[in-house]
């Protein structure tokens, strides 16, 4: 069991491309998205996973995570739970100085949303921010991908 330490933004071009050094494929649904409480099941790439996450702190910065990794016929099997409702994206690996950002790229009714995420060791700790890294939405709700399931991008 960790904590999460990340901060997220909007991705204001698409040079964030040319400097990924890897994509994959992610869908994701959501078993719970009570306040202070998300379980999601998750395949990325060839690779599954689920995961619980707790209460964001008031920086919207740092929650406590646990991820466990599982079949990818689990995880289908979990996400067929939840009635089709999935996040479809495809996130990729920027490196940007000491840090790998997980650029997410949303699809179906997500379509247009371009989400950089970089998680830290301090809530305060340096980083590079790459000219293609826009506003800091970091603690804003309707940018968590449990949110965008009943108000997607879309909608906005």
């Amino acid at each position: 069991m960790g904590v999460e330490i990340e901060r997220k933004f909007l991705v204001k071009n698409e040079a964030f491309r040319k400097e990924a050094t890897a994509s994959k494929k992610v869908v994701q649904a959501y078993l719970s998205t009570q306040t202070g409480r998300t379980v999601r099941a998750r395949i990325m790439g060839d690779k599954a996973y689920l995961t619980i996450k707790g209460p964001t702190n008031a920086a919207g910065t740092t929650r406590f995570e646990f991820e466990k990794e599982i079949s990818s016929e689990e995880a289908e099997g979990l996400i067929s739970l939840c009635q089709g409702q999935v996040i479809d994206k495809v996130r990729h690996y920027v490196p940007a100085g000491r840090h790998v950002f997980e650029v997410d790229e949303f699809h179906g009714d997500n379509e247009g949303l371009i989400v950089a995420e970089i998680e830290l060791s301090d809530e305060n700790e340096p980083f590079v921010h790459p000219e293609w890294l826009g506003e800091e939405v970091t603690g804003q709700r309707r940018y968590y991908n449990s949110q965008l399931l009943n108000h997607p991008f879309k909608d906005w």
